[in-house]
């Protein structure tokens, strides 16, 4: 059964795509922990992180790194923080989370609540940054 996220890749649920290529894809988190929340995948629907192979990982990271750029030239904040969970779907992906404390982090602590026309303007900043 495909995942969440394969439907994603699919098209055939919507979400807010920042990034796109013929391996990976990202997109909002639509319930947020800070404005600008990505999720890095790889498009080959893979459980576990550490399943991927070598180049699928890397190439991942490697994606993730040039969205983490953009995402921090579009939301103003200290740093990007990374986190690999893998619990929520299964299918391999990278948070990519605009932070200035450990507690922005957090994934504990209530999440935002953005409407889609707030969602879909933080996915035109970042992908304005991209550019």
């Amino acid at each position: 059964m495909a995942s969440i996220f394969s439907k994603i890749i699919n098209k055939e649920i919507p979400a807010h795509i920042v990034a796109e290529n013929e391996n990976y894809l990202a997109f909002l988190d639509i319930n947020p922990l800070m404005e600008g929340h990505c999720l890095a995948i790889p498009k080959l629907e893979v459980d576990y992180i550490f399943d991927l192979d070598d180049d699928t990982l890397s190439g991942l990271h490697l994606f993730a790194k040039k969205l983490a750029i953009a995402i921090q030239a579009a939301i103003p904040c200290e740093r990007i923080g990374v986190s690999v969970i893998g619990l929520e779907v299964p299918h391999a992906h990278v948070h990519l989370i605009p932070m200035n404390s450990m507690d922005d982090v957090n994934f504990a602590r209530p999440k935002l609540k953005p409407t889609p026309d707030e969602l879909a303007k933080t996915a035109e900043k970042i992908k304005s940054a991209l550019a």
